[in-house]
């Protein structure tokens, strides 16, 4: 694997941190500010609308530009968000810096993963990807932590002064790594780009993901209360608990870009159908403590396998112009952080119990194969006779291709 992948793994560290460790940094930045911690809880809010807006947005508006200057420049956008966010006056200067912060999120994952895929040989572009996420999965074992510790004794400010400077540390290593010759040709243009988001083929991998991953944030943004009144741990207990499901994630990251690269579709079909199992066993493995430890790590595993896969997926599907659909993939994890929450929302709500956001989940997991068998089925009937992959669009073959 080419040492130019560790670049765009920095990248995607720094981005991981900075998106998840505000929720450990809720009660100082409240009190710092003067405001109420739901309030402030807003703040997660506005970084995963800015994922949101900024995925597609950001990747169509530089469709025409080389990748490797559209990942610097994502990245000094990042790091803009960061300081202005160390240096708010206010909460709702903070607000807008969050904002601005979770902008370039998106399109930099999206973008990222088809340059990954142009640096490696065609058998291993599900490894590449899943090489570029392994630092969003690192940065919830190592990354959250050390910047939460640090906002806890130095103040939240200086957290987010660290994140910039991994930030810019991301800059350098795509400035000196990323190669011009595999960083420009793709460029396609917004039309084409545009052209390949009309497929439904695209439409259901990106289906795919937010029934598969809203299926995992049903259960994961109330795996404390689970944890707690449930398992029976101590509240001290789970930030550690939550280590353990970063490194299920980081295992299900790597072990799913190998087996995607032998199969595809299985890799996605075995990880929907683990989830959905380790889902529906939650209620009883949450009744002992070790149990329930395992039940974490068999969470991010089960969880992960199918992200390199999903994001290679979507870009096959729209080969002509993959790096908008793939940008759009990314919003589509939030749009899944935000309906799996509110689905497991209602099911404690419902007073179903503590570990009904899991049984939820399990449903939503199920739906997702549901999903990616429909795209199977809808890729069988447009199959063209003598090619094993299936192009999303019929627009002739002009355009560079994502590979040497």
């Amino acid at each position: 694997m080419p040492l130019a992948l560790l670049a765009l793994a920095v990248g995607a560290f720094g981005i991981g941190t900075t998106e998840f460790v505000i929720m450990g940094l809720l009660p100082e930045v409240a009190d710092d500010l003067h405001v109420s911690i739901p309030t402030a809880g807003h703040l997660v809010s506005a970084y995963a609308l800015g994922v949101v807006i900024g995925a597609p947005l950001l990747a169509a508006v530089t469709a025409r530009l080389s990748r490797r200057t559209v990942l610097i420049g994502l990245m000094v956008l990042f790091v803009a968000g960061n300081v202005l966010s160390a240096f708010a006056a206010n909460y709702d200067y903070l607000l807008a810096a969050r904002f601005l912060s979770g902008l370039p999120h998106g399109a930099f994952f999206g973008v990222g993963a088809v340059v990954a895929t142009t640096m490696v040989a065609p058998e291993r572009k599900a490894r590449s990807v899943s090489l570029m996420f392994l630092g969003l999965t690192v940065a919830n074992v190592v990354g959250v932590p050390a910047a939460t510790l640090m906002g806890q004794h130095l103040g939240w400010r200086a957290t987010f002064l660290g994140v910039s400077a991994i930030g810019v540390a991301a800059i350098a290593s795509l400035a000196f790594l990323i190669p011009h010759d595999h960083a420009h040709a793709p460029a396609v243009g917004l039309r084409r780009e545009l052209a390949a988001l009309r497929s439904l083929p695209v439409w259901l991998a990106l289906g795919t993901t937010v029934a598969g991953f809203g299926a995992l944030f049903s259960a994961y943004s109330y795996i404390t209360p689970m944890l707690t009144d449930a398992a029976g741990f101590a509240e001290g207990s789970v930030t550690l608990l939550l280590a353990l499901f970063g490194v299920g994630a980081t295992a299900g990251n790597l072990v799913g870009g190998r087996l995607a690269d032998h199969s595809l579709r299985g890799t996605l079909f075995g990880g929907l159908l683990s989830l959905a199992a380790v889902l529906a066993l939650f209620p009883l493995l949450m009744t002992t403590e070790w149990t329930a430890a395992l039940a974490v790590i068999l969470l991010g595993v089960a969880a992960f396998v199918t992200g390199s896969p999903l994001q290679l997926m979507v870009m096959e599907k729209a080969s002509a112009g993959p790096s908008l659909a793939s940008s759009a993939n990314q919003a589509a994890f939030n749009l899944a952080n935000a309906g799996g929450a509110w689905i497991g929302g209602l099911a404690l709500a419902a007073g179903f119990g503590a570990t009904s956001p899991a049984v939820a989940g399990a449903v939503l997991a199920v739906l997702g194969l549901g999903v990616a068998a429909t795209a199977a089925t809808v890729d069988r009937r447009r199959a063209v006779p003598g090619r094993e992959r299936v192009v999303a669009t019929h627009v002739p073959e002009q355009a560079p291709a994502l590979h040497p």
